[in-house]
């Protein structure tokens, strides 16, 4: 049996990577998917795509920088379904570099998608969620922010960021029947880290740190994200679940 069937879920940053493949699996799933991008077009070609295979899914040109841009996703989501089931704060990037030379306007760039949007997706999306009496926030954080790894510094920062602000979540909304959780991926083959494993060097060290001798896949982390959005975590909240090949434990 489907494991969200007639569940209403938003994915934000869903127009490719992780966020894509957790949106094709909550549709696979049962789950109506509201497919949200900064790159409205990347979401329409994901919500086509689940579409064709015959299950539910909304395109949404959606900026987690732009307050007026996440006011407006949740009006419509009210509008249309009046509760939110699953939110997931995908939405991210990451500028590397030295800290040393890391200037005010990258680190306002990383700050306002990995952390701002995210506070501001979980604090408007509140209403809705607790609307559904069973609603799940799932945090898209990363074993970067617990570990140290060169020019990663600013991203390392917010997504550390969002794992103290998951657990706080946590307490605060637990009487609303929310449960809010955090995924902590690895080194996942995506287009934010296709640079960095092109590198045979690189790759190599990086493999070297993981016990399963694999670099992730974003189906890896959607299975993940699948856990916590289901009944299955039904007793779960303030947790962060590493999806890293044993990077974290390695160490």
């Amino acid at each position: 049996m489907a494991r969200l069937t007639g569940k209403i879920s938003l994915v934000t940053g869903a127009g490719a990577g992780i966020g894509a493949a957790v949106a094709l699996r909550f549709a696979t799933e049962g789950a109506h998917v509201y497919v949200s991008d900064v790159d409205g077009t990347a979401a329409a070609a994901v919500t086509a795509q689940i579409v064709e295979l015959g299950h539910a899914a909304t395109a949404v040109a959606l900026d987690v920088t732009r307050g007026q841009d996440i006011q407006a996703t949740f009006r419509t989501i009210e509008t249309t379904h009046g509760r939110l089931d699953i939110l997931v704060n995908n939405a991210g990037l990451n500028v590397r570099g030295d800290f040393r030379h890391m200037s005010d306007a990258d680190w306002t760039k990383i700050r306002e998608v990995n952390l701002d949007g995210v506070v501001r997706i979980a604090r408007d999306g509140f209403a809705l969620l607790k609307a559904s009496g069973r609603g799940s926030l799932i945090n898209l954080a990363s074993i970067m922010g617990h570990r140290g790894l060169r020019q990663l510094a600013g991203y390392a920062a917010t997504k550390g960021a969002v794992s103290a602000l998951t657990r706080a979540l946590a307490v605060e909304y637990a009487p609303f029947g929310i449960r809010v959780n955090a995924l902590a991926p690895g080194f996942i083959e995506t287009a934010l880290t296709d640079r960095v494993l092109r590198n045979p060097m690189i790759a190599k060290a990086l493999l070297e740190q993981t016990p399963l001798k694999r670099f992730g896949t974003p189906e890896d982390v959607a299975a993940a994200a699948l856990f916590f959005a289901s009944d299955e975590s039904a007793f779960v909240t303030g947790a962060e679940l590493a999806v890293d090949g044993g990077m974290a434990a390695g160490l």
